[in-house]
């Protein structure tokens, strides 16, 4: 069953999240000092996020964005939704190729902190939105 019946959905608990994320700018410092742009393409239901990192604060732009990314990663909601519960390994989703990446990965260890932090919130965005319930 899908978490996010729509794009929009996806979109309005994604703002939760960054919104929370935002809130601890320090926690994020390594991605915002990073000059990186991360591209987020999910599917079911498809969805882009962009995250900027070239300075402070961090910038997301939901929905497509023209322009070139430093590192593409693409993967299922559910599956986002999974790891940033901690109910699937990012890394075992990264090596079975159902995390795929496109562009500098070894760049992409300074989005570590920034990931660190949206499964830190997540939860209580789940939470608060009712993600886990039936609807």
């Amino acid at each position: 069953m899908a978490i996010f019946q729509s794009a929009d959905h996806f979109y309005t608990v994604m703002q939760e999240v960054f919104e929370h994320v935002g809130a601890n700018p320090a926690n994020i410092a390594a991605f915002t000092r990073s000059n990186l742009v991360i591209r987020i393409t999910i599917n079911n239901p498809d969805a882009e996020i962009l995250l900027d990192g070239r300075q402070p604060p961090l910038e997301v732009f939901y929905g497509p964005r023209p322009g070139k990314a430093n590192l593409e990663v693409s993967m299922e909601a559910n599956l986002l939704h999974a790891i940033w519960l901690g109910e699937e390994s990012a890394s075992q989703a990264f090596f079975n190729q159902r995390v795929k990446t496109k562009g500098n990965f070894m760049k992409a260890m300074q989005l570590m902190d920034l990931f660190r932090e949206c499964e830190r919130v997540y939860p209580a965005v789940v939470a608060k939105m009712q993600l886990d319930k039936d609807e």
